[in-house]
């Protein structure tokens, strides 16, 4: 077993610590009131009540934007192509067969590989994270509105580790950077209301919805700043974007919070898992069985690495095999052990 995750369980066996392990591993069942989260000890939270002054620290640390002048950048390059609309294309190579592997011709087999250990001395974390958000590409951002506890503060803001993982029930999840002990505004608001609602960010509303990432201190709301229209909901309390053409009102599952391996005992990130309750589509996106939305209406925005969003203009279809169907052509001849060949 790996050492890290030897002392891991560990120090979760260990008596003395039950309370920092059930701190860090949160489940209860859906819609139960939750024990007030550790948000930071008290001389942090005096010095910096919100973390808000720390997350703009390491904001400059990760350096996002690398233009100087992004402007000058940006008044170089072609305007938006408004013409671009969603339509089909074949696959490269729409006559493969099984076991012809790439559509590359090999070139991609000619290519050396670069090994990186990720806690390997001296690479600063912040390394691992602009590799994974240029790699992993592209990510569904997750638009989150969420209200205080008390109702006297909202929150809008985009977060591009966000996936659905289960449709019965619908679940999603939400990662945060940072622990509770600095918690985003969003994280901390949906881990005391347990609620929230998931927009997706379409092209019509996208210079509005990256205005929400400014850095605005806990208790200013971003949705004035964004210009954006606040809607009603039927489960839960705050609003949903009314220009979102999907939308999804949620309810807090669980939460976990993990811990560096490089630096052990600092607090690095939380997973949020929200059950989806209610849908909300615009009625021009959705079939008539309401089911399936149209991408071409929906024109969804995705986020690559840097500061880079991706638009999805375009797309191709490919049915899933049918082993029985390509035995039957001859297809699997030779690739199957017992079938016609060795492996």
């Amino acid at each position: 077993m790996h050492k890290s995750r030897q002392l891991t369980i560990s120090h979760a066996l260990n008596l003395s610590h039950i309370r920092q392990t059930l701190l860090r591993v949160h489940r209860t069942p859906p819609y139960r009131a939750m024990a007030t989260k550790n948000f930071g000890d008290e001389e942090q939270r005096a010095e910096d009540p919100t973390g808000h002054e720390q997350r703009f620290d390491q904001e400059k640390t990760v350096k996002r934007n690398p233009h100087p002048d992004f402007k000058k950048v940006e008044a170089s390059r072609p305007d938006w192509e408004e013409k671009s609309t969603w339509h089909f294309t074949k696959t490269k190579q729409p006559n493969w067969k099984l076991g012809q592997g790439a559509n590359d011709g090999g070139e991609s087999l000619k290519k050396k590989h670069i090994e990186i250990d990720p806690y390997e001395e001296g690479r600063p974390a912040v390394f691992n994270y602009k590799l994974l958000i240029s790699g992993i590409i592209p990510r569904p951002i997750g638009f989150v509105s969420t209200r205080s506890e008390d109702g006297t503060s909202t929150n809008l803001a985009p977060f591009s580790y966000p996936q659905v993982i289960n449709h019965d029930p619908p679940l999603f999840t939400i990662g945060f950077a940072g622990g509770f002990a600095n918690a985003k505004d969003t994280l901390r608001n949906l881990a005391s209301t347990r609620e929230c609602t998931i927009n997706i960010i379409s092209e019509h509303y996208l210079e509005a919805a990256n205005a929400t990432s400014i850095n605005a201190p806990y208790g200013v709301s971003e949705w004035p700043l964004s210009g954006l229209t606040p809607a009603p909901c039927t489960d839960v309390t705050c609003a949903r974007v009314k220009e979102a053409i999907f939308s999804i009102e949620g309810k807090l599952h669980s939460t976990h919070e993990f811990e560096s391996r490089a630096t052990p005992g600092k607090k690095t990130g939380v997973l949020a898992i929200v059950e989806g309750v209610r849908f909300w589509v615009r009625e021009d996106a959705i079939n008539e069985e309401r089911n399936i939305i149209d991408p071409g209406i929906l024109r969804p925005m995705s986020r690559l690495g840097g500061i880079m969003y991706g638009r999805t203009v375009e797309g191709c279809e490919l049915p899933r095999p049918d082993f029985a169907e390509k035995e039957k052509e001859g297809e699997t001849e030779g690739l199957v052990k017992g079938k016609g060949g060795e492996q």
